[in-house]
């Protein structure tokens, strides 16, 4: 496979959902990513690619999940299953532990933090479309939960916007190694420029330099 080049000044991380609820031993969803996360080394590649990022001059975007609030769907005609269900288990509370950021995890100085998505794609009725262009960004590289939804979604979302794609591959997790596979093997060919390991894209970013 072709080295991708990673412009200077063209390249983003979008780093997605990265909450207590995620990635916290007593998160509410950290036993079902458990297994999956740690035969990754989920948390240790998350920190080597925020590393190496901030290393080359990357600019980091946070993309949060809706925050739980008690009259979300109030009214709604056709709220999905799993925002019925998040709802009902109060995932990512916004007055609660689950959905503060976890520790070492958060936006820093410069990190820009876009708004709420209400579903799979960080697009969708957020700004990070226009946030993203207005910085001159061409380039995404995608990290955070779930390799076969909100990853998935939001890459897929940019890829039709026209924006060059990678995927990291050990910096994410699924409930199910099933899952990592058609996100992975299946889906992630179908849209992705670029599919890397941790090392991979650590290499590419700090040895061979955004450019």
């Amino acid at each position: 496979m072709t080295a991708t080049t990673y412009p200077r000044g063209g390249t983003a991380l979008l780093f997605i959902d990265p909450y207590n609820d995620f990635l916290a031993e007593e998160g509410k969803l950290w036993p079902m990513v458990a297994e999956v996360a740690r035969s990754v080394d989920l948390h240790a590649n998350l920190g080597r690619v925020r590393a190496a990022v901030r290393a080359a001059g990357i600019p980091i975007f946070i993309l949060p999940h809706h925050r739980h609030r008690p009259t979300d769907f109030e009214g709604w005609a056709h709220p999905t299953p799993f925002q019925l269900g998040a709802h009902e288990a109060k995932l990512f509370d916004s007055e609660g532990w689950g959905g503060e950021w976890y520790p070492g995890f958060g936006p820093e100085p410069g990190d820009i933090v876009v708004k709420e998505h209400w579903s799979g794609s960080s697009f969708a009725n957020t700004d990070l479309d226009v946030q993203l262009r207005q910085h001159g960004i061409t380039h995404v590289i995608l990290i955070g939960l779930i390799a076969n939804t909100c990853v998935e979604t939001s890459g897929r979302y940019a890829s039709e916007l026209g924006y060059h794609v990678t995927l990291v591959r050990d910096a994410t997790a699924s409930f199910s190694a099933e899952a990592m596979h058609a996100a992975h093997e299946i889906n992630g060919p179908t849209y992705a420029h670029a599919i890397l390991t941790t090392a991979e894209i650590v290499e590419q970013l700090v040895e061979g330099g955004a450019q």
